[in-house]
């Protein structure tokens, strides 16, 4: 009878070891499932299960790709030493997740749709939902190491503090476990219940119940990398000694008297370093024989040291069995450094050294943490006050450090699980809330004024239907729906104008603006021909002098420049000034400008104008052309203005994200789809105005049209369930039939 697991193929694909492995559950296309591999090459290798080469490979990652996780609908997503987890979906990556400082060890993929965890070596987690950062959670003193999900509400981490702890979603810490004596790396829960295992540093394998560490089972090596549940409750270990072994507790499974008494001779004949903490420090002399062993232990794991023919022998106490099994040799002088990991730990923090001080035979033993770089006196003194010992043992507890660290100088830190790069995240928006509410109040006074936006924005008709004034959009109830409102083919603009009013304003500011920033009466008249060019009132072409004038307008003081911004609204329309402020020379200043005015702080007309502007871009070639090369940019800055509760900048910002759609329907960027669905479905949560819902509705219907990805990515958003509510609006009808042909396609 054959207990055990048998090698079914050797899979090669990575030019460098292979740091994680994970499963691809099954689908459609793969019934069997896939198995997906990450390395320290940057790649990840995509197998089938019965082929021995890789089906893909997916690149991108700079540096060693440590963990990975997946999830529903073919998604997965990778963490790696360059900082940065991706989402991928079958071939392709969909979205980079930016924020931390330091390698990423640890990633899963939580059961509600579109939230993902992050564990990092900048010793914090991240939650994000549609690849923003919702939520950061600090509470860890070192690298995390492994994340594990116990419900939609909870999940565990452990980390190199050598402690677990168990936290909610909404960023609380619900509990801390501790047991391990030195870094924990790997963490798995049981099938239907909240008990879990962990493995680390320090030899063990600990299983956790209620809360408590109920069993730790010993292994011969030093480094238990990692650790996973089987269905069946068994435990798979993976450790430093290149062994793969499993634990049981049904007795039909358990392995032969002979393989256990070999796993026992192994464990006996494993040789402890020291220096690792992890039985203490150790002075041989003092160490009590074989009779030692007589006693019965008081606790299972408990560890007990002899001495036995001048060799050091480590036992540990097995309640069940009710004996004491050698766990291994204690071996190395006093002046071993810990190679495996560069410190030990104690009460959660790294030291060089900690020893275990017997003062007497009978009492109990106490630890002395100590690094090379502190005095042994001031050392050998706060360990005596600490502990309420007797000052006259001073010299002998000095005596006893300085023996046991001789010839150690000032090591550097291990740099094994440093991360290479330093370079702080680049700012990711979501992270902090930085949400300005002031009441969409109008900033100006006075009835007859001119205010931006407050006309309704006409589109140029679709199909003879207009979707989005509802101009001769008259349908017979019993008229089948036929799609009329996706995918869109041509930007939407924002077209209103009064050139009157706006210059009116113009004048009356200038009034008022400081010397430097004064407009001429020849410049207010070049402005006045600008607006009559591009407004279509005259048939004259734009010049280079009208444009230089409008460039100083718009460099006004953001307390008086939104009647400029207007006019570059309406004149970017104009194919000239499109090419003028979009082309290769001019655009930095452009966009810079432009991204200035979107800060959420800011004046709420200014980010209104600035995404009227943005979305007019998209009418002529060049504009199209600079609002794809910045898109990242764009989209981060704009997505800020959703913050505010003004529904006229939220109709903007949702009709700069139709406008992206349009374009990304006719070139196949995927990166670009998920950053477009990833706004649909961060601005669905806020937006409550129908006008800007149904123009995010136009937009992902256009987004997902003839793309099977990108319906799959939707999905694994959770995008579908978030538009549900719009199936049943009453008025207007068109965001009722639009949101039934987007579901039709989920």
């Amino acid at each position: 009878l054959n207990r055990g697991f048998t090698e079914m193929h050797c899979m090669s694909g990575h030019s460098n070891f292979v740091s994680c492995v994970c499963i691809i559950p099954p689908s459609d296309l793969y019934p069997r499932g896939l198995i997906a591999t990450g390395g320290n090459d940057h790649n990840i290798c995509i197998f089938t299960v019965d082929n021995t080469a890789p089906l893909y490979v997916l690149k991108g990652h700079k540096n060693t790709v440590c963990s990975l996780s997946s999830g529903k609908f073919g998604t997965l997503l990778s963490g790696s030493w360059d900082t940065t987890a991706k989402v991928w979906l079958n071939d392709r990556c969909m979205m980079t997740l930016q924020g931390h400082t330091a390698a990423i060890w640890a990633v899963k993929i939580l059961p509600e749709q579109g939230l993902m965890l992050t564990g990092s070596a900048d010793k914090t987690i991240k939650l994000w939902k549609a690849g923003r950062c919702e939520r950061t959670f600090t509470g860890h003193e070192d690298c995390v190491r492994g994340l594990a999900i116990l419900s939609e509400m909870e999940f565990l981490s452990c980390a190199n503090d050598a402690s677990v702890r168990r936290w909610q979603i909404s960023g609380e810490c619900l509990q801390v476990y501790y047991g391990h004596t030195n870094y924990i790396y790997s963490i798995s829960v049981f099938p239907r219940c909240k008990d879990f295992v962990t493995t680390g540093e320090d030899r063990s394998l600990r299983i956790w119940k209620q809360g408590e560490c109920a069993q730790t089972i010993r292994l011969p090596a030093q480094s238990v990398w990692c650790c996973c549940v089987l269905d069946n409750g068994d435990i798979v270990v993976g450790a430093s000694d290149g062994i793969i072994r499993v634990f049981t507790e049904s007795l039909e499974r358990t392995a032969s008297a002979e393989e256990i008494q070999a796993f026992e001779n192994e464990l006996a004949q494993a040789s402890i370093d020291p220096k690792t903490g992890d039985l203490g420090d150790i002075n041989a002399d003092d160490l009590p024989g074989r009779e030692h062993l007589k006693d019965p232990g008081t606790r299972d794991g408990q560890t007990r040291l002899i001495k036995d023919d001048g060799k050091v022998e480590a036992y540990q106490w097995s309640v069940s069995e009710g004996r004491w099994i050698k766990i291994g040799d204690v071996v190395g002088s006093s002046g071993a450094t810990q190679l495996t990991s560069g410190k030990v730990l104690f009460e959660g923090k790294e030291y060089d050294y900690v020893f275990t001080i017997d003062v007497n035979e009978n009492g109990p033993s106490y630890k002395l943490p100590y690094n090379i770089t502190d005095d042994p006196w001031l050392t050998a003194y706060n360990f005596l006050q600490k502990n309420d010992l007797n000052p006259m043992f001073l010299d002998q507890v000095a005596k006893f450090i300085m023996d046991n660290t001789k010839g150690q100088t000032l090591l550097s830190t291990s740099n094994q699980f440093s991360d290479p790069f330093t370079g702080a995240g680049r700012y990711v928006p979501g992270s902090s809330s930085g949400s300005s509410t002031i009441p969409g109040a109008d900033p100006f006074t006075g009835a007859g004024r001119y205010v931006p936006g407050s006309a309704s924005n006409a589109v140029t008709p679709v199909g003879g239907v207009d979707p989005f004034t509802g101009m001769g959009a008259y349908q017979s109830a019993a008229a089948k729906v036929e799609n009329i409102y996706f995918p869109k083919k041509d930007a939407v603009t924002f077209d209103q104008a009064n050139p009157t009013q706006i210059l009116g304003k113009l004048k009356e500011l200038n009034g008022s603006a400081a010397e430097e920033h004064k407009l001429t009466e020849d410049d207010l008249i070049i402005l006045e021909k600008l607006l009559s060019a591009t407004c279509n009132t005259s048939a004259e072409t734009p010049t280079a002098q009208q444009l230089q004038t409008l460039w100083r307008a718009v460099n006004w003081p953001e307390d008086i420049v939104f009647p400029a911004l207007d006019i570059l609204r309406l004149s970017v329309r104009h194919p000239t000034v499109n090419e003028n402020f979009c082309s290769e020379k001019e655009h930095v200043q452009f966009i810079i400008l432009l991204l200035k005015f979107l800060n959420p702080k800011g004046k709420q007309a200014n980010q209104l104008l600035a995404l009227r502007a943005l979305c007019n871009c998209f009418v002529s070639h060049a504009g199209q052309k600079l609002m794809m090369e910045q898109r990242d940019e764009i989209m981060t800055q704009a997505i800020e203005t959703k913050s505010g509760n003004n529904k006229n900048i939220h109709i903007a910002l949702a009709t700069l994200t139709l406008n992206y759609a349009v374009c990304l329907h006719k070139v196949n960027n995927v990166e670009g789809k998920a950053q477009c669905l990833s706004v649909i479905s961060t601005v669905m949560e806020v937006v409550q105005d129908l006008e800007a819902i149904f123009r995010l509705l136009v937009a992902l219907g256009t987004l997902i049209s003839d793309d099977t990805n990108a319906v799959q990515l939707a999905k694994s958003l959770g995008v579908d369930s978030q538009i549900k509510k719009y199936a049943s609006v009453s008025e207007p009808a068109k965001v009722k039939e639009c949101c039934r042909l987007v579901l039709s396609l989920l």
